[in-house]
């Protein structure tokens, strides 16, 4: 049995119900989500919110690489929801969503993971913060970090660029 993909970049909010949704499957025992948000600060600095300008075709053809690296890993049968927000975010919006289902926990965790770090490194997507002062500024693309393989289990995520 081969899993499903649901790949989309969104100017509309994102939807937890829709991911839960979508990888949910009688043979499955397992899902995971990843659900990112706008948080209030960045730096030290007072956020009021995010502006995401992403390159379209190139972010869903990288979705659907790790989508295939996903099953390579962790099994062919894994159903991936990976959507991404485009356009200006609140504090507390919904920026991404990930949702992965397997048969059993390991799978959908490891897999749930990979995807999210990997996104952070290879898809062209940019955000732009919006300050409480009246300031805004890009934040480094994180198709842009130039770094070496991505670490999912000892060092904090966000040591890896600045994102």
């Amino acid at each position: 049995m081969s899993g499903r993909n649901h790949m989309a970049v969104s100017s509309t909010p994102l939807s937890t119900e829709a991911a839960i949704h979508f990888v949910a499957d009688d043979a499955h025992g397992a899902a995971d989500m990843f659900v990112g948000t706008v948080r209030n600060h960045n730096l030290g600095k007072p956020v009021k919110g995010v502006s995401y300008d992403v390159f379209d075709e190139l972010t869903l053809q990288t979705f659907n690489e790790l989508a295939s690296e996903a099953r390579q890993k962790w099994g062919d049968n894994l159903n991936i929801f990976i959507e991404h927000y485009k356009g200006r975010l609140d504090i507390g919006g919904i920026s991404i969503i990930i949702a992965v289902s397997s048969p059993h926990r390991d799978e959908s965790f490891k897999a749930c993971r990979f995807i999210i770090e990997e996104i952070k490194h290879r898809s062209p997507i940019w955000k732009q913060e919006h300050y409480l002062d009246g300031d805004s500024e890009w934040v480094q693309g994180h198709a842009l970090c130039s770094h070496g393989p991505v670490s999912y289990d000892d060092e904090p995520a966000h040591a890896h660029c600045n994102h």
